[in-house]
């Protein structure tokens, strides 16, 4: 499955720029303003695909267009909620993170 940092280092300016701002979403609490938790963040991106793609459960052999499919929709929802400021991560969310 594809990293958010290997998605960033193969991406487009875009791409670069909506990993930044998820990296943005997920900030260390009593750190500088500005640092993102990447571990977190970097979590968050492979649960978002794993959403994505509806495992609970290890995917069997043969799957990887399944796995691929769900990882582009990953980078495509990144690039889709860069456009707005105040988004949050939905796992966050989902996990109860203030951010």
């Amino acid at each position: 499955m594809i990293t958010l940092h290997e998605v960033y280092e193969q991406g487009s300016d875009d791409v670069k720029a909506a990993v930044r701002s998820f990296g943005a979403r997920h900030l260390i609490p009593g750190v500088a303003p500005d640092e993102p938790d990447w571990k977190r963040a970097e979590q968050h991106f492979t649960y978002l695909i794993e959403v994505i793609m509806g495992a609970a459960a290890p995917l069997p052999a043969g799957t990887t267009d399944i796995v691929r499919r769900a990882e582009q929709e990953a980078i495509g929802f990144l690039l889709a909620v860069d456009l707005h400021t105040d988004y949050r991560c939905p796992i966050c969310v989902k996990q109860g993170f203030l951010r």
